[in-house]
């Protein structure tokens, strides 16, 4: 979005010729006006396709100089951010909360967030979960992992399986689609989303997260879990269905309570009388 935006901007400033005497001051004062509204991440992307804008409207002979150098963007650091989670309590409140909630919506609101909070699955695959991927006799769930395109095995535990029931019976619309969860209103199709869903659950349960509060924010709460009762990452990374094991690591942050518990004395620390 950045490249076509700057295009737009100073046209707008100057008319058709304005591109020809674009300067560095112009560049400045468009940054200027995008840091204000973008995160560090989204800055930096805007930065880089304007580089690669201004490369070209310099090789084209469109702008005299190479003003590309000019353009700063942010140094971003692996793992810089600390992702939002909730605390065991705030998920048993969410759960209970929803629970209360005896329309079709609120049965299926509650079985959507047993499976988040369970297994920690992406928004994604809960809305493409289909009728054929819950066997019942096996008690076993099939999850489509939708950044790895694999298959993975997990056991429907008791409180899920209830839930899921509980929905096919008396919540979900008679419908031929194949996917469990559905929309209350016609046409009765596969959710679009599930931010929404998730924040009003919240909301309605008293629960105000710091940060984001989509259904990611029940992912990372089941990544921190494991990654406090001691679960390799390996475990947690074929669980959740990452790509590597490093995809754990910003987990890591949120257990620096736990990691100071075990931390050991360093000898010659000792503080002098």
């Amino acid at each position: 979005m950045g490249s076509p935006l700057l295009l737009a901007w100073q046209l707008d400033r100057s008319g058709v010729e304005g591109l020809n005497g674009v300067a560095v001051g112009d560049i400045d004062s468009y940054m200027d006006l995008r840091g204000s509204k973008l995160t560090r991440s989204s800055l930096k992307s805007t930065a880089e396709r304007l580089r690669s804008l201004l490369r070209y409207l310099h090789r084209t002979a469109r702008v005299a100089a190479d003003l590309s150098p000019h353009i700063i963007s942010p140094r971003l650091y692996a793992y810089e951010g600390v992702p939002s989670i909730l605390e065991r309590d705030q998920i048993t409140a969410v759960l209970a909360s929803t629970s209360m909630d005896a329309t079709a919506a609120g049965l299926r609101d509650h079985a959507i967030l047993q499976l988040l909070a369970t297994y920690g699955l992406r928004a994604g695959e809960v809305r493409n979960m289909r009728i054929e991927d819950i066997d019942w006799r096996a008690e076993v769930v099939r999850v489509r992992h939708s950044k790895t395109q694999a298959y993975t095995l997990l056991p429907l535990m008791e409180p899920v399986g209830e839930a899921i029931l509980t929905y096919l019976r008396s919540g979900r619309p008679a419908t031929d689609a194949r996917e469990i969860f559905i929309r209350t209103r016609a046409p009765f199709r596969k959710l679009d989303k599930l931010y929404s869903l998730v924040r009003r659950r919240l909301r309605d349960a008293g629960v105000k997260p710091l940060g984001k509060c989509g259904p990611h924010i029940f992912r990372h709460a089941r990544a921190t879990e494991l990654l406090r009762a001691a679960v390799p990452k390996k475990v947690i990374g074929d669980l959740l269905g990452h790509r590597s094991t490093g995809s754990a690591d910003p987990y890591l942050k949120l257990a620096t309570e736990d990691l100071r518990a075990v931390a050991l004395d360093v000898p010659g620390t000792e503080v002098l009388a």
